[in-house]
């Protein structure tokens, strides 16, 4: 490389599927990679092999040195990262000299709404809603399939296998998305069964049939996203969400929320104004700010 590397900046956006990481010097341009899952709380060492790897990768392809992006001041916004300790313990591990570690939730907001106020109602296999005001940020939920994830990708697909249950209980009447499940998984036994062997990911994977369905004007599909559009718009109000305040759907599901927003909801929803790695990469340059004005 024949530019200087004094403004390097690098940054990552990982989580249970993937991580992508970035490296941009100054105004110049951007190289990206991607590798696996970057999950540590799921599994540290695979998640640390991950990140060399993709070092590596975006070396080559960017023409730095590795010993330049160990210098280089770098931002991380991985899944798993659910506190100083294993943001600590990860720091340790990597050859970083400036590191800032946080969850994957920071990346995503910043991302989605750059340096404007608003809100982010993210539902991708996981969930959480975040407000953005000034440097301030605050979030809510993303405390993962068991205690949480309300309106994700796996809350409806857990939420069309209850109802298919329900039908066969005589509860609720017959409908589309219960006579599909229950042919898919031969019957209330199979749908048990298989229930109980289903990863987030898996039950995620059965969101796409309830809003095909719900498009379809199937009742328990409809009723399942309006149960996930109110806990959205519970949670931005108990966050102090105002009218005229913009608001961003994210994720593979949180989009398909829009119709079942209350009309003034709907009326400030915005185009995401980039992606979560454009959020790491932003937070990067303000954290390569911080260590800049500590040493001057």
């Amino acid at each position: 490389m024949t530019q200087s590397s004094s403004s390097l900046i690098l940054a990552a956006d990982g989580g249970g599927t993937r991580c992508r990481l970035a490296v941009r010097c100054g105004e110049g341009a951007t190289h990206k990679i991607e590798v696996g899952a970057t999950n540590v709380s799921t599994d540290f060492e695979a998640a640390c092999i991950e990140l060399r790897h993709g070092l590596e990768a975006l070396s080559v392809q960017s023409g730095y040195s590795l010993a330049e992006f160990e210098q280089a001041p770098s931002y991380l916004g991985l899944a798993g990262i659910t506190g100083d300790a294993i943001a600590k313990k990860l720091a340790a591990a990597l050859p970083f000299r400036n590191v800032k570690i946080e969850d994957d939730r920071p990346a995503s907001l910043r991302g989605a709404l750059g340096a404007k106020d608003g809100f982010v109602a993210h539902c991708g296999t996981g969930s959480f809603v975040a407000m953005q005001k000034g440097e301030s940020m605050r979030f809510v939920g993303g405390w993962g399939s068991v205690l949480g994830d309300q309106a994700s990708a796996q809350w409806v697909g857990k939420r069309s296998l209850s109802r298919a249950l329900e039908y066969v209980d005589g509860v609720t009447g017959p409908s589309q998305l219960a006579r599909s499940l229950l042919s898919r998984y031969g019957g209330a036994a199979g749908v048990v069964r298989a229930a109980s062997e289903m990863t987030p990911s898996e039950f995620g994977a059965l969101a796409p049939l309830v809003t095909e369905l719900s498009d379809q004007n199937d009742e328990p599909a409809i009723s399942i996203l309006q149960d996930g559009a109110d806990y959205l718009v519970e949670m931005m109000k108990r966050m102090g969400w105002g009218e005229g305040t913009p608001i961003c759907l994210t994720g593979g599901i949180g989009p398909c929320y829009a119709p079942y927003l209350p009309l003034d909801m709907q009326s400030v929803l915005s185009q995401p104004a980039g992606d979560p790695l454009s959020g790491a990469l932003a937070l990067a340059r303000a954290y390569q700010k911080e260590i800049e004005h500590e040493c001057s």
